[in-house]
C-alpha cells in the first residue's frame, strides 16, 4: 500500500480540485467570451428571439468589428501575464480578470442602449484585455499541481472546460434570447456563473501544494516529490532564458502550430452561427442549439483521446513525442478535410452539414495532448511564460479572422463565399501540423535548467570584477601622477 501511494499518490486528492476549479473557470469565461456570436444575431433580428427588446440595424462590418474586438483587447495582456503570474500567483491572477468579466458583463445592456456597436465593441476590448490573463495562469497553476503521471489527465480535463464553455456559451444563449430575459439576459446569466466562480475560487484554490490548507501530507510529499525532478520547479525567481528559447526551433514549431489552432477556433466559435443563419437559414434556437453540438463533440471527444493517450503511455507502445505528433495529426488533418466538404453544402443538405462540423470539432478535440501541454513537457519552468508568448501568437488569427470573413462573405446566405472561408482555414491546419511534425517535440529543453544561465552569469560577473579592478588602478595611477 505504501508503494503505491509512493508511486501515485492519492487517487482522488487536492490536485484534482484545482483541475476542476480551471475546468470551471475556463468554462465560465468561454461562456462571457463566445456568448456574443449568438448575441449578435439576437440583437440584430428581434423576429428570431424576444421581439419585446430593441433590435440593431448593423451592417457585417461592424458584426465583424464586435467580434474580433475582444482579441484586440485579449492579445494585449498575455505577454504581461507571464510575468505577472510568476511574480502574484496563479490565485490572485486569475481571480481578477474573471471578476472583471462578471462586472463588464453586467454593463454590457446599458452600454449598448447607450453606444450601440461602437460601445459594445469597446466594452468587449476591455474584457479581451482582463482575459489575456487566464490561460498564463491556467498552465503556470498546471505546472505547479500536476506530477508528471497525472499530466495528461488533469491538463486536458482543465482545458476541457473551453469545450463546456462553448457548449453552453451557444445552447443556452439562445434559449436565453428567446426567454423573457431577451438578449440582455445573455450577459446577466455570464455575469452570474463569473462570479460565483470566483468565490468557489477564494475558498479552494492554493498557488502550490505547500501553500494549501486543504491538501493532507501524503498527496503534498507525493506532488513535491515529482517536481523535484526539476530543481527549484516552485522558485518564482529563476532566470528566464530569452536568447535560447527565441532560437528554439521546437518553441518556433509551437507558435505555429497553436496560431493554426487558433484560427480554427475563431472561425468555428465566432462564425459558425452566421454561417448556420445564413446558408442553412435557421432560426435563432435551431442555430443555437446546432451551434453548440459541434463544441458538444468535441467536448466529449476529448476524454476519448485521453483514454487512447493513458492506453498508449501505459503499454509504452509510443513516445511521448510520437504520442502528440499522432494525435496532432488526426486533429488538425481531419478536420481540414471536413471543413472542404462542408463547403459544398447549402440548405437541403443542413443536416450532413451539421455532422460534418460535429465530426470535425470531435477530430479537433485532440489538440490539447496533441500539442498544448507540449509546453509544460518542454519547459516546465517556464510553462506560464511560454503559454503567453504562444496564447500571444494564438490569438492573432482570431483577432484578423473576423474581419477577413467580413470582407469575404458579404452575402451571408453565398455559399461560395463560405467556401472560401472553411477552404483557408483547412489550409491554415494542414500548414501548422506540417511544421509541428517536422520540428515538434516534447523532450524537456537544455533552457529549462535553473542554473542555465548561471554560468553566462558568472562569466559577466569576473568581467565586471576585472573591469573594476582596472578602473580603480587607472584612478590610482591618475592620483599619484597629479600628485607627482
Amino acid at each position: 500500500m505504501g508503494t503505491d501511494l509512493e508511486n501515485k499518490g492519492p487517487c482522488l486528492g487536492i490536485r484534482h480540485l484545482q483541475a476542476v476549479l480551471l475546468f470551471l473557470a475556463i468554462a465560465v469565461n468561454y461562456i462571457a467570451r463566445l456568448n456574443v456570436s449568438v448575441a449578435v444575431v439576437a440583437m440584430t433580428d428581434a423576429a428570431t428571439s424576444n421581439p419585446d427588446f430593441p433590435e440593431y440595424d448593423w451592417s457585417e462590418a461592424q458584426k465583424s468589428y464586435i467580434l474580433s474586438s475582444f482579441y484586440w483587447g485579449y492579445i494585449v495582456t498575455q505577454f504581461p501575464a507571464g510575468f505577472l503570474v510568476r511574480r502574484y500567483g496563479a490565485k490572485l491572477v486569475l481571480f481578477i480578470p474573471t471578476f472583471a468579466t462578471a462586472l463588464l458583463s453586467c454593463l454590457t445592456p446599458v452600454c449598448i442602449s447607450w453606444g450601440g456597436w461602437l460601445a459594445f465593441s469597446v466594452l468587449r476590448l476591455i474584457i479581451g484585455l482582463f482575459q489575456g490573463l487566464i490561460f498564463p495562469c491556467i498552465h503556470e497553476h498546471l505546472a505547479k499541481w500536476s506530477p508528471p503521471k497525472d499530466r495528461n489527465r488533469l491538463g486536458v480535463f482543465a482545458y476541457s472546460g473551453s469545450d463546456c464553455g462553448s457548449v453552453m456559451a451557444m445552447a443556452i444563449s439562445g434559449l436565453i434570447a428567446e426567454s423573457s430575459l431577451g438578449w440582455p439576459g445573455i450577459s446577466y446569466v455570464s455575469a452570474g456563473l463569473c462570479g460565483i466562480w470566483c468565490i468557489l475560487w477564494l475558498l479552494l484554490a492554493a498557488d502550490n501544494a505547500p501553500r494549501s490548507r486543504l491538501i493532507g501530507g501524503d498527496e503534498r510529499d507525493y506532488i513535491e516529490r515529482s517536481m523535484r525532478r526539476n530543481d527549484g520547479f516552485h522558485d518564482q525567481k529563476i532566470a528566464i532564458p530569452w536568447r535560447a528559447i527565441w532560437t528554439s526551433a521546437p518553441f518556433y514549431a509551437l507558435l505555429v502550430v497553436r496560431s493554426a489552432q487558433g484560427w480554427a477556433n475563431s472561425t468555428m466559435q465566432l462564425q459558425t452561427p452566421a454561417y448556420m443563419h445564413g446558408v442553412l437559414e435557421m432560426d435563432i434556437k435551431s442555430n443555437a442549439l446546432y451551434s453548440a453540438l459541434p463544441f458538444l463533440a468535441m467536448w466529449c471527444m476529448s476524454y476519448v483521446y485521453l483514454a487512447i493517450a493513458d492506453l498508449i503511455m501505459a503499454r509504452k507502445w509510443l513516445s511521448l513525442t510520437t504520442l502528440r505528433k499522432s494525435i496532432n495529426t488526426i486533429s488538425y488533418w481531419g478536420p481540414a478535410a471536413a471543413l472542404i466538404g462542408i463547403g459544398f453544402l447549402d440548405k437541403s443538405q443542413a443536416g450532413l452539414a451539421i455532422a460534418l462540423m460535429a465530426i470535425n470539432a470531435g477530430l479537433n478535440a485532440g489538440s490539447g495532448i496533441g500539442n498544448m501541454l507540449t509546453i509544460i513537457d518542454m519547459s516546465p519552468n517556464h510553462s506560464g511564460i511560454l503559454m503567453a508568448i504562444t496564447n500571444c501568437a494564438t490569438n492573432i488569427p482570431p483577432l484578423l479572422s473576423p474581419l477577413l470573413v467580413g470582407v469575404i462573405v458579404t452575402e451571408p446566405s453565398s455559399r461560395t463565399q463560405w467556401q472560401i472561408v472553411f477552404a483557408l482555414t483547412a489550409i491554415v491546419f494542414f500548414i501548422g501540423n506540417l511544421v509541428y511534425i517536422i520540428w515538434g517535440t516534447t523532450d524537456q529543453q537544455p533552457w529549462d535548467a535553473v542554473d542555465f544561465l548561471k554560468p553566462r552569469d558568472a562569466e559577466q560577473q569576473q568581467q565586471q570584477q576585472q573591469q573594476q579592478q582596472q578602473l580603480e588602478q587607472w584612478k590610482a595611477k591618475s592620483k599619484s601622477e597629479k600628485e607627482i
